[in-house]
């Protein structure tokens, strides 16, 4: 039987409560999801500070060990299937363990797990690879580029993006109907955009009323406004 102590990245980052969930994550549009998500389930969890600018932490073996792919967040849940510690990396992944672990915010069964699935996918191969983009080329390094063309591409695909979940709240106060993980893994993106890349122009995003207003209902949700500051330096 495994234990956490079988975990490399425990002995770097150790357990304050060995037997609550152990997160490993910093506070970008990635990481609040799952902070959210354990803070709308209510689950005890330890959170230990990543920095992605740090190659002491999200590149060293112990991290790496736990997420190959080198980036946050990442977790153990000392009580996993069986009893057994189970190690997850991806937030798509973790989401839908979470869901399916408490009964919570993802359906069980029937068309209504499979539309809020949909949509959690959409955010991974849609709304977080290419508003991350935004923010490179709009923001960060990429802004350097004298090349238009990159930028615009950019924008005009988180501007469609957007333009598809501005038509998806029309008459629905969350993306399914019923508040979900698709809008924990959409909605902290759609916020970085605004807060982080002051990009709201660019993509359309102050144009959008079912948008801004879909925002504030998460932003004043108290689980969203607990899980925003997780992981924070």
């Amino acid at each position: 039987m495994s234990t956490l102590s079988d975990f490399p990245i425990t002995r770097r980052w150790p357990p304050v409560r060995p037997d609550v969930i152990q997160l490993y994550t910093l506070n970008t549009p990635n990481g609040i999801k799952t902070s959210v998500m354990l803070e709308e389930c209510g689950l005890d969890y330890d959170a230990h500070h990543i920095s992605i600018g740090n190659p002491e932490d999200q590149y060293t073996p112990e991290f790496l060990s736990l997420n190959p792919n080198n980036k946050i967040p990442a977790m153990i849940d000392p009580n996993g299937p069986d009893g057994q510690p189970l190690g997850l990396f991806e937030t798509g992944a973790m989401l839908i363990y979470l869901g399916d672990k408490t009964g919570k915010f993802l359906p069980r069964e029937g068309a209504a797990r499979y539309h809020t699935l949909q949509w959690l996918m959409w955010q991974m191969g849609g709304v977080g690879p290419m508003f991350g983009q935004v923010g490179f080329f709009h923001r960060y390094k990429g802004k350097e580029i004298e090349d238009p063309r990159p930028r615009t591409r950019y924008y005009n695909e988180a501007r469609r993006l957007l333009g598809v979940l501005d038509r998806q709240l029309t008459d629905r106060e969350w993306i399914t109907g019923e508040y979900s993980i698709a809008d924990m893994a959409i909605a902290p993106w759609v916020r970085t955009l605004r807060t982080s890349y002051d990009a709201e122009v660019e993509t359309g995003l102050a144009e959008m009323a079912n948008v801004q207003a879909y925002l504030e209902r998460f932003l004043a949700r108290p689980a969203v406004q607990r899980g925003l500051v997780v992981g924070a330096a």
